[in-house]
Formats: C-alpha cells, sequence, structure tokens
C-alpha cells in the first residue's frame, strides 16, 4: 500500500501501481474554476480521484476503469476515504461511458492515459493494457472530454513530452485549446520527459512553465516539493 497525508492507497491488484505521473496531474490540474462535478477517465487505484478529492469542494467526483481488477481496488480506496460520499467509480470502457452519460457535464476532466505506442510487451497482460495507447487512443480521450466538458470546464492530462504537438493538434480539432503546458524534467540535466496540459473550449495564449523534480537522487526541487507536499508524507 502507499500512504498518502489524508488517504491510503492499496494497489495489490492493479497492474499501475502509484507513480510520479499520477501525482503529478493529481497535484497540478486546475481546480481554478469552483468545480462542481470531476471526471478521471482511467481511474487505476483511483489515487488522481482522491486527490482532486482532497484539493476541492466537488460534490460530485467519478472514475472510470476498465480492468476489474483495478476497478475493484478503486471502489475500496474510494471506500475507505473520508470522502466516500463524494467518490463514485463505474466499471466500463470509455466509449460505453460516454454513450450512456453523454448529457453529463463534468467541470473539470482528468487522465493519465496509456502511452506505450511502440511494439512493446512487458509479459504482463493486465499492465500492458494500462500502459499501451492502443487501450485509449488520444482521439477517444480527447473526443470524449470534448462531449462531456462543461462550457467553462477544464480538461487536464499528463502525456509523454514527444506527444505533446500530436495531442494538441487533435485536441484543435475538437475546439480543445491548451491554457496552461507545465513540462516536466527529472532533473536539471536530463531532457523534457513529460507534459502536463490543461486544455479549455477558449482560445487564449498559453501560458508554458517548466518544472524540475530532483536536483539530485531524493533531493527535490522547492517547486516539486510545494506542488506535492499537500500529499507526500515525507515532503
Amino acid at each position: 500500500m502507499f500512504q498518502f497525508k489524508q488517504f491510503t492507497i492499496q494497489q495489490d491488484r492493479c497492474a499501475m501501481k502509484v507513480g510520479t505521473d499520477g501525482v503529478l496531474l493529481g497535484a497540478w490540474a486546475p481546480v481554478s474554476n469552483n468545480p462542481f462535478s470531476i471526471l478521471d477517465i482511467g481511474a487505476g487505484t483511483g489515487l488522481i480521484a482522491l486527490m482532486m478529492a482532497q484539493r476541492s469542494t466537488a460534490e460530485q467526483i467519478d472514475a472510470i476503469e476498465i480492468d476489474d481488477e483495478a476497478y475493484e481496488q478503486a471502489v475500496e480506496n474510494f471506500e475507505e476515504s473520508k470522502w466516500g460520499d463524494r467518490l463514485f467509480c463505474y466499471h466500463a470502457g470509455l466509449d460505453e461511458f460516454v454513450e450512456e452519460m453523454h448529457d453529463e457535464e463534468y467541470d473539470i476532466i482528468v487522465s493519465n492515459p496509456p502511452f506505450y505506442s511502440e511494439n512493446y510487451s512487458s509479459g504482463n497482460e493486465q499492465r500492458d493494457k494500462a500502459r499501451f495507447t492502443e487501450s485509449l487512443p488520444f482521439e477517444h480521450l480527447i473526443e470524449a472530454a470534448a462531449i462531456l466538458l462543461s462550457e467553462n470546464g477544464i480538461f487536464s492530462v499528463i502525456i509523454p513530452f514527444k506527444e505533446e504537438e500530436k495531442f494538441i493538434a487533435i485536441a484543435a480539432e475538437f475546439d480543445l485549446y491548451p491554457a496552461k503546458i507545465t513540462r516536466v524534467k527529472g532533473t536539471p540535466d536530463t531532457e523534457i520527459k513529460r507534459s502536463l496540459m490543461a486544455f479549455t473550449r477558449q482560445q487564449a495564449e498559453t501560458n508554458f512553465d517548466e518544472l524540475v523534480i530532483e536536483t539530485a537522487r531524493h533531493q527535490y526541487t522547492p517547486e516539486y516539493t510545494e506542488l506535492t507536499k499537500d500529499f507526500y508524507l515525507k515532503l
């Protein structure tokens, strides 16, 4: 299990364990529009939905998870938290969910989508499904967000930096535009690894910045510490 300051994540049945990407997105995703409703697409352990519950007063926080084991674990993690009455997980694929809920609107949509598009296999089918773009192509994710996002909603994702340009181009086809992009580096000397991106329906100048996680092994930068200190026990 993984213990955070205000909640615990059991993860023994999930292919994708708690990782830096999920924590980054959960801590970074803008909630400045005072959301009533939040949707986490691809819940996994339920980490990001729980972080959003901690960070907001949203009354409705829904999550979708297609994998049986991960779905059951997310439900348990939700029920064990102090926000259990605000959190609900749907056991469904994204297409099925959109078909059922197309009249529903969410003020915040977050997703840490699968992103290994190379012909790669770890030998663990469950883990591969959680990580491969084939199981949730960017086009499907963005189209779903465009259908379900409220007029002043914010759609936030974390993806590999090399996919940033492609993701922005697809989003534009669905009239979603980047309001904020934070590019993430492991250390000051390494290449940019991830892009945190927040999209809205309004076209405006994009706010760019950069986040460095560590200066040396386990020596976290003040910016990373500030972003995640409400969650990690040791920060």
